[in-house]
């Protein structure tokens, strides 16, 4: 029997744009506390507050796009805001008080969420069901890959240039490349034809049986947001690595890389609970590395300028862990939805990863002003511990007695 097309038109496509969406956002992202700080002379609780309106109301809009994916032509709704996603990037070169930037940054949350529901959907649609598992992985490493590329390439620009308003710019014009790619999308353009008749109710929304990994995934957002918005700041005031920020990133999507091509053999396989638990147990490993390096080698009397050791590593571990572990939690989700609810099992997980990413750039911000980094850094490290202790005690039971076949 022949093996089903995986890399189609369509899927490739949606690949791009995914990569152009990503990349965009990730381009400007680890800037942004400088930019604040430095143009608006922010304080460090006021940064996560403006920071974190973006995830916040990207939050609040995947609640909706699960149902709107579900129910309205996709292509359609995937254009649409997609090019708001797009333009909203200009609004940040005419914005020229924090107030005004504050409130562009935070809109711009919500067609950036309504996106990667939108497009993860299209390319569940696009894909042979035989090849699901294994696609969804790969297509969750070309956003993997543009979040990590795009703080090196942006750290790398800023740091010759010093221009933030060039690199409003690029992100701008790579935006626009994901939506004229969007547009070529050879795809049925309709409704569905089982949509839903609309009733007000939590399930139109949310994956309710999908709770326990949406809580899940939200512990692990809260560490990724301290660590990608909070990471440039704290490398050049605590640890004295001021031009390293860019090598962090640029190992951390090695290790995503890696990871997915490894990790993409058990998911043909089915094994996603076993792949979820290896990127898990990675993913903590590295976050207490990364806090706790600097004062275990501080136990030898080791010199500080070994810091780049335990900085390094843990972003390769990082790397592997998120790269096992986020495919592995999408096609779970999908593993207990109908086939009516992808979208709606999109939206709960992307949104959980978003709530947890909000709040880890809104608190992280205010521990950092009033305990310091290393207490922020330290609080994310525990929050991991406490991801991993939910998912061996509650995640997997729940997730093998809910899985459906369809």
């Amino acid at each position: 029997m022949q093996k089903e097309k995986l890399w189609n038109k369509n899927y490739n496509k949606v690949m791009l744009t995914n990569f152009t969406l990503f990349f965009s956002f990730y381009l400007i992202t680890p800037l942004l506390p400088l930019y604040l700080s430095e143009t608006f002379s922010a304080s460090k609780d006021t940064i996560g507050l403006v920071l974190s309106g973006y995830t916040l109301v990207a939050l609040v809009i995947r609640l909706f796009s699960g149902y709107m994916v579900d129910n309205f032509a996709r292509k359609t709704v995937l254009l649409v805001v997609l090019f708001v996603y797009f333009i909203f990037f200009g609004s940040y070169l005419i914005a020229g008080s924090l107030l005004a930037f504050a409130l562009f940054r935070t809109l711009h949350g919500g067609p950036f969420g309504a996106t990667t529901v939108a497009n993860s959907t299209m390319a569940i649609d696009v894909l042979p069901a035989s090849r699901r598992n294994e696609g969804i992985g790969f297509y969750g490493m070309s956003n993997n890959l543009a979040s990590a590329i795009a703080p090196t390439v942006g750290l790398f620009i800023y740091t010759h240039t010093h221009d933030f308003q060039l690199m409003f710019w690029l992100a701008f014009i790579i935006a626009g490349i994901g939506f004229v790619n969007t547009y070529t999308l050879d795809v049925k353009n309709e409704k569905p034809k089982d949509r839903m008749k609309f009733k007000f109710s939590l399930d139109r929304f949310f994956l309710v049986r999908g709770w326990f990994l949406a809580v899940n995934i939200c512990f692990f957002g809260f560490c990724w947001g301290v660590l990608s918005n909070y990471l440039a700041i704290y490398g050049k005031e605590h640890l004295g690595i001021t031009s390293g920020t860019g090598t962090y990133f640029l190992l951390l999507s090695i290790g995503l890389i890696v990871s997915r091509l490894i990790g993409n053999k058990a998911l043909r396989q089915g094994k996603l609970t076993h792949n979820a638990m290896e990127g898990i147990v990675l993913s903590t490993f590295g976050f207490g590395i990364f806090i706790a390096g600097p004062y275990i080698l501080g136990l030898f009397s080791c010199d500080p300028d070994l810091n780049f050791i335990p900085y390094y590593a843990s972003a390769i571990l990082i790397g592997f862990g998120n790269g096992h572990m986020w495919p592995a939690f999408q096609n779970m989700i999908i593993a207990i939805a109908h086939h009516n609810e992808r979208g709606t099992a999109n939206s709960t997980i992307l949104t959980s990863w978003d709530f947890g990413l909000g709040l880890g750039i809104l608190l992280g911000g205010v521990i950092a002003e009033y305990l310091g980094y290393d207490a922020m850094f330290w609080v994310m490290a525990g929050i991991h511990v406490i991801g991993l202790a939910m998912y061996i005690f509650t995640t997997q039971s729940k997730f093998e007695k809910l899985t459906i076949n369809n």
